[in-house]
């Protein structure tokens, strides 16, 4: 198979490894004992964390953390395990100097060797601040473990598209075999995607026609470019794609129509949006109820409400039942029209009479609406129900109305104080201590 076109050499460099032999962590008999050993680990676990992490000091390269933890002596009787790596390198997701530091540290230990998961975490965090000839260079330690997973790649490719840098991507991907990875249509696949996430669609659609004749797509292939070029707002290269998949034997997907309705509503393109419909239905691919909730909550938007209301009768027509989320955007848009008692409707009969059960985002949307018509007294009855519910409970969103409306209105003494009651509770006061 022939390499891609791209003008670059190499992205791989030499790096200073050290030799490490594999560890497996031994699984636990959750007997009655077992367990008790397990929660004694656990706290062990986490003391032995706060341990190394009290021993890293901040602001030091990755060389002196890693030297000054070997010299350590505390650091030295800690047991190396998956688990205590996996703690650190989530401790320093945002520090690549300690990260690395600790993980160079861990990896010394005769008795363990990371597994891919550990490796490709630490690749994760030296891509994301960057780093990407120490990432390169890791990738090439992995490699010679025969750790290289397609996973690892994908986060690889990723982070390198994110530094700008989409061309060392492709010589990656144009590398597979050197990792024992095959150049297929599911890697093809990750790199297209990866590239087009970073709105580079035209290369990505390049390099697509360089590899056609030698990797079959598939239709997630084709559905990479239809949100892709919908993305970029260039909706007819959207249409092309379909039928490019079309002649491949693919049907389109209602995700596939789907995104493209989108792009249409974003762009207040209501008209072709419901040509668009009629089409999904000419080729048996019936809209979803997802497809008239985009639908509906763009023209909530456009603040067309009574066009945004025709929206449940058209439903009916192509057989498409409502869930909860269709019905959390109606009741927002009743909400927007000023159509207060039809929304309480929706909520506290049409819902339960057809057997769709609120969410936290449906009571969140009632509360606001109430909020926003100056019915405090709604509000927080809705606030309750919602604390009372065995389906869901409360969130940030439940109470940041609320908390407006009191400080709109001047009512901190009374209307806060009910509020700040509804809060700290025996049951939530632990769940939202933000809100003290």
């Amino acid at each position: 198979m022939p390499r891609i076109t791209v003008k670059k050499n190499t992205v791989f460099e030499s790096y200073v490894i050290y030799p490490a032999v594999h560890h497996r962590l031994k699984s636990f008999n959750f007997t009655s004992n077992a367990l008790a050993n397990q929660e004694k680990y656990c706290t062990d676990s986490f003391e032995n964390v706060n341990i190394v992490v009290s021993k890293v000091k901040a602001g030091g390269s990755y060389d002196e953390i890693f030297h000054s933890l070997m010299q350590d002596q505390a650091c030295n009787t800690i047991p190396i395990s998956h688990s205590l790596v996996s703690q650190l390198l989530h401790r320093f997701k945002d520090d690549w100097k300690s990260a690395l530091g600790v993980f160079k540290w861990a990896e010394s230990h005769k008795t363990y060797t990371p597994l891919s998961d550990s490796y490709e975490t630490m690749l994760d965090i030296l891509g994301k601040m960057k780093q990407m000839e120490k990432m390169m260079s890791l990738v090439e330690q992995m490699n010679r473990h025969h750790l290289v997973t397609i996973g690892g790649i994908a986060k690889v490719m990723r982070r390198l598209c994110g530094a700008g840098k989409w061309e060392d991507a492709v010589i990656v991907f144009d590398d597979l075999h050197r990792f024992g990875l095959e150049k297929n249509t599911e890697s093809m696949n990750l790199l297209l995607d990866t590239l087009c996430k970073e709105n580079k669609v035209e290369q990505a659609r390049k390099i697509f026609l360089e590899l056609k004749s030698h990797i079959p797509p598939s239709a997630h292939t084709f559905n990479i470019f239809v949100h892709s070029w919908c993305k970029v707002k260039r909706v007819d290269e959207a249409h092309w794609t379909i039928q490019e998949m079309k002649g491949y034997g693919y049907s389109p997907s209602v995700i596939t129509y789907s995104t493209i309705i989108k792009s249409y509503c974003r762009q207040s393109n209501f008209s072709k949006a419901y040509k668009m419909l009629d089409e999904m239905q000419a080729q048996n691919c019936p809209p979803n109820v997802v497809t008239f909730t985009t639908i509906m909550c763009y023209l909530t938007k456009n603040d067309d409400f009574n066009e945004a209301l025709r929206i449940p009768e058209k439903m009916k027509l192509f057989g498409c039942k409502p869930d909860t989320l269709f019905y959390s955007t109606l009741i927002h848009t009743l909400a927007k029209a000023g159509r207060v008692q039809e929304a309480v409707d929706v909520f506290e009969v049409k819902m339960p009479s057809v057997g769709v059960l609120p969410n936290t985002s449906s009571y969140n949307t009632m509360i606001a609406m109430f909020c926003h018509h100056g019915l405090d007294q709604e509000a927080i009855n809705v606030l309750k129900s919602l604390q009372g519910s065995q389906l869901c409970r409360p969130d940030i969103r439940s109470f940041n109305p609320l908390l407006k409306m009191c400080f709109r209105k001047g009512k901190t003494d009374v209307l806060l104080g009910v509020l700040v009651d509804e809060i700290v509770t025996p049951d939530n006061s632990s769940q939202y201590p933000y809100m003290l």
